[in-house]
């Protein structure tokens, strides 16, 4: 996950102190150290046996990688006289973890089940699950496997049955060597068919880095959906019946699979019944579109202000600010500068430090005029404390006044998006492929805390120009509606083109709108109007748009514009929560990872990679 561009932190050699020969070399035994693992276990035997220190009988806990519900875990001992400090437990379990999850960097906080953060090994208890996180990430709230805790999954393929694992055969039968595991891998959902009386069950699962690094994984997270009677995903097949026994053919151009227990295969089976056909040809959204749309082009929305809080007064828009109004603290650092933004709900002016020169942005909220919306100021401020990433506008400063709020924030040059559009209506896959990195970049860093933003907008969004007038940077701004996500939300919220299908049902949100507002922003980078609209511009009929999902990419406007993209939107804009691309998966499409440029041809009908033709 993240995804955010923090470096990550490079692992040293543990200065842990082992305990006594006796007692913890015999418990690493006995534990049932989770699969892939063995070389770990190996490493930390060695440390074992070469300590002579007696020690009190270590602490047998249990612990599961963050956010993975497929991860069963993995039992160490750990006591105070072998782990002396808390970073020497964390270096042990970041080499224990690494061979059999996905770890975005090193693990550096422990939690409880229920969140709280471990500060030291003391407070670890034994016989208890806790969880390991990375840098830079919230504790993910999940159902962990914690009932594999002291007994054995009796649903759990046993190593004589199941398919080879990729990373655990070293490429055998064609597999995938764990260094390679990143260029097979990508985010995609397939469609599977639970094997049972005809018409058999159609399903879909999203597979990912994170719940698909090994073959085991998958089997794993395939038997979690279709629920077999019998227990165990053994086997699955292609739609045409070829055995799947790779990790790499869970990423080939099948994206159709039966799932099988250990029951036979029959003959027939794999002949599709209409009714199955239709089930999963309704699912597909095709990539090229067979209409031509006529009439007129369809409009950018209206542009929207924030709406979140009310502007000073209206001598401010017309430059009534005075120096000497600012607080004492602004007025000795700052010199105070033109207004750049006004919207419904808040005025923004320049600021100049006195002393490096350098520009920022003030904004003014005044308290008064914010009644019944106190909560919304508190949590944009206490939300932007805690971000700090070059895609995220950054909070430099924050007074309180009896009447007014001073934010000092990071200035932007170049206007928001929303008018960035209206001047080119539409940009290059080039272009796009910048801006959309830079957003799920800070979507992911911001996703990883637990924070939804829930108003991501093209004018909530800033970018920087080069002299050609070429995107550069994007930023993420104006936290307004921003939160934090520990349960399901339900209030309604955000801005009608941009609101998910989940909000408008009411039935419970989370951090995935925020993904399906940046789908539509990219519809829109590409073609210059949303896939959604309303003929007659009424609201019920967009929300009755949205909430229906169909939408398609017409003729002519989508003629020159690569499938790839084409299938990121798709898979942005999935109403199915469970199945819409989270922001960590955006960065893994092959759309944002290749080198290719734009996905067009030339004159020679050849396509463009890195500004060469091939």
């Amino acid at each position: 996950m993240e995804v955010s561009t923090h470096t990550t932190s490079t692992l040293s050699r543990s200065n842990s102190r082992t305990s006594s020969n006796s007692e913890l070399e015999k418990e690493l035994i006995d534990l049932d150290l989770s699969g892939g693992v063995n070389n770990k276990s190996n490493t930390l035997k060695k440390r074992i046996s070469s300590s002579r220190t007696p020690a009190k009988k270590a602490k047998r806990i249990r612990f599961f990688r963050n956010g993975d519900k497929f991860y069963p875990g993995s039992t160490i001992p750990v006591s105070v006289e072998r782990y002396r400090s808390f970073d020497s437990l964390t270096e042990d379990l970041t080499r224990l973890l690494e061979d059999s999850v996905t770890l975005t960097s090193a693990i550096r906080a422990i939690y409880t089940l229920d969140g709280k953060k471990i500060e030291k090994v003391d407070d670890l208890e034994d016989g208890k699950c806790y969880v390991c996180s990375c840098n830079n990430e919230g504790f993910k709230r999940i159902d962990y496997n914690v009932s594999n805790t002291n007994t054995k999954n009796p649903n759990r393929l046993s190593r004589i049955i199941r398919p080879l694992s990729p990373v655990k055969n070293g490429g055998s039968n064609g597999s995938t060597p764990l260094k390679e595991i990143d260029s097979v891998v990508h985010p995609r959902i397939v469609t599977l068919i639970r094997n049972g009386v005809k018409p058999r069950k159609i399903m879909r699962l999203l597979l990912n880095k994170r719940n698909s690094p090994t073959y085991e994984h998958v089997l794993t997270a395939i038997t979690q959906c279709v629920k077999l009677d019998t227990g165990c995903v053994r086997k699955v097949f292609t739609v045409s019946g070829v055995p799947v026994q790779r990790l790499a053919q869970f990423f080939d151009e099948d994206d159709v699979f039966f799932a099988y227990g250990n029951e036979r295969v029959g003959i027939n089976d794999f002949e599709l019944e209409a009714e199955e056909s239709k089930a999963i040809a309704a699912h597909r959204k095709t990539l090229r579109s067979s209409t031509t749309r006529t009439g007129p082009k369809p409009k950018m929305p209206v542009k929207s202000h924030n709406d979140t809080f009310v502007c000073v007064d209206e001598s401010a828009l017309n430059g009534g600010i005075l120096p000497d109004s600012l607080p004492l603290e602004l007025q000795a650092k700052y010199t105070l500068g033109s207004i750049i933004g006004d919207g419904n709900f808040a005025v923004v002016l320049k600021l100049k430090d006195k002393q490096k020169h350098t520009e920022y942005a003030l904004k003014i909220i005044d308290k008064s005029k914010c009644s019944g919306k106190d909560h919304y100021l508190a949590a944009e401020i206490r939300v932007m404390k805690k971000l700090n990433h070059p895609y995220i506008i950054q909070l430099v400063h924050d007074i309180e006044t009896i009447k007014n709020m001073y934010l000092v924030l990071e200035l932007v040059r170049g206007g928001d998006l929303f008018d960035a559009i209206t001047r080119v209506t539409r940009f290059s896959e080039n272009q796009s492929k910048i801006m959309m990195k830079h957003l799920a970049s800070a979507m992911a860093y911001m996703h990883s805390l637990s924070i939804v933003h829930r108003d991501i907008k093209p004018e909530n969004l800033l970018v920087e120009l080069d002299n050609d007038g070429n995107v550069v940077l994007l930023k993420l701004g104006d936290f307004g509606l921003a939160c934090e996500v520990t349960e399901p939300l339900l209030s309604i919220c955000g801005t009608p083109t941009y609101v998910a299908p989940e909000i408008l049902m009411e039935s419970g949100y989370g951090v995935k709108i925020d993904v399906w507002a940046a789908g539509i922003i990219l519809y829109i980078l590409l073609c210059g109007f949303p896939p959604f609209v309303s003929p007659d511009n009424q609201q019920e009929q967009l929300f009755d748009a949205i909430l229906n999902g169909f939408f398609d990419f017409p003729a002519p406007y989508w003629n020159n514009i690569g499938d790839s993209v084409r299938d990121l939107i798709i898979n942005m804009l999935q109403s199915d929560p469970e199945l819409r691309f989270s922001s960590e998966d955006i960065l893994d499409h092959p759309w944002l990872t290749s080198d290719i440029v734009d996905d067009t041809r030339d004159s020679n009908g050849y396509r463009i990679f890195s500004n060469h033709a091939y």
